[in-house]
């Protein structure tokens, strides 16, 4: 299961791994050749000595003009360290694969896609040793899908829509088309993609709106990803309860005794919580004995 944006916006193109090479072409204006074949590889950089480097995503096409690696990298924010791992990932893949690489990088925000797509360049002013320049995806290039027909044309193009615009203002109507083109799909293949589009919404009511979205694509809940989104809806409308309860109740709510009840996800053991809030007059008598 996807648990993060941080994973859902670099797996999909595990699950559809010619996503990459259509996006680069249409977006990028990559004259990438079209892949004759194209699979993920593992992606553990790690070496001998006790360092661990691990790419995001990286998959192997091959084309008519040879054999290229792609390296996708979720990035959420600027973060020097990982900016300067990059070089290091491409110097091992070409010493053990010997072939062309890719870096693409992949973001919510424009202010990290744009720090992002500086060159790294080590060596002399003007005589660098080494230049790195990534290839950004963010929303400031990825396509704005929010026309039906446009999404069920290409339903992948549609999630990695709406996973980098989350927190645009059109971010609606891209959601709603995107949910039509699901129905036109695998519902397997939907449930992934519903999923991470969930991962990647941040804001509580945008997850929400988007999971109300899904409950009216009635097949799509047929799939076990639906007990636990469910599941999880439960947990959430119980926390919510409790809480609400003491307010209600003119009870104070420390913020030591809120992040316990919202971290208990046990659905029986939140109901004991929400019983003892309606005779409770302390908050902490949530807790007590325990």
């Amino acid at each position: 299961m996807v648990g993060s944006s941080h994973e859902a916006l670099h797996r999909i193109f595990q699950k559809d791994p010619e996503l990459l090479t259509r996006t680069l072409q249409r977006v990028l204006r990559v004259p990438f050749p079209r892949p004759t074949e194209i699979a993920a590889l593992n992606v553990d950089l790690t070496e001998i000595e006790p360092v661990e480097r691990r790419g995001d995503t990286l998959l192997r096409a091959e084309t008519d003009e040879g054999t290229y690696l792609l390296v996708v990298e979720s990035q959420g924010k600027a973060d020097e360290w990982k900016r300067g791992s990059w070089p290091y990932y491409l110097s091992y893949l070409y010493e053990m694969y010997r072939c062309e690489l890719v870096l693409i990088v992949i973001t919510q925000s424009s202010a990290t896609a744009k720090w992002a797509s500086r060159p790294i360049r080590l060596g002399f002013p003007g005589r660098h040793s080494l230049t790195v320049r990534p290839l950004v995806l963010g929303p400031d290039n990825v396509p704005v899908i929010a026309d039906e027909k446009q999404a069920e044309a290409d339903p992948a193009l549609a999630v990695l829509s709406a996973m980098t615009h989350g927190r645009g203002p059109g971010a609606m109507a891209i959601r709603e088309s995107l949910a039509s083109a699901l129905r036109t799909i695998d519902s397997d293949i939907a449930a992934v993609f519903a999923q991470f589009v969930d991962s990647c919404l941040v804001d509580p009511r945008a997850k929400q709106m988007w999971r109300d979205l899904m409950t009216a694509v009635q097949y799509f809940w047929r799939h076990p990803l639906a007990e636990r989104v469910r599941e999880e809806g439960r947990v959430q409308d119980r926390q919510e309860m409790t809480l609400r309860v003491l307010e209600w109740r003119g009870i104070p709510v420390p913020d030591a005794i809120r992040e316990r009840i919202l971290a208990c996800t046990d659905l029986d053991r939140l109901e004991v919580l929400a019983q003892r809030a309606v005779r409770a007059t302390d908050a902490a008598e949530l807790f007590a004995g325990e």
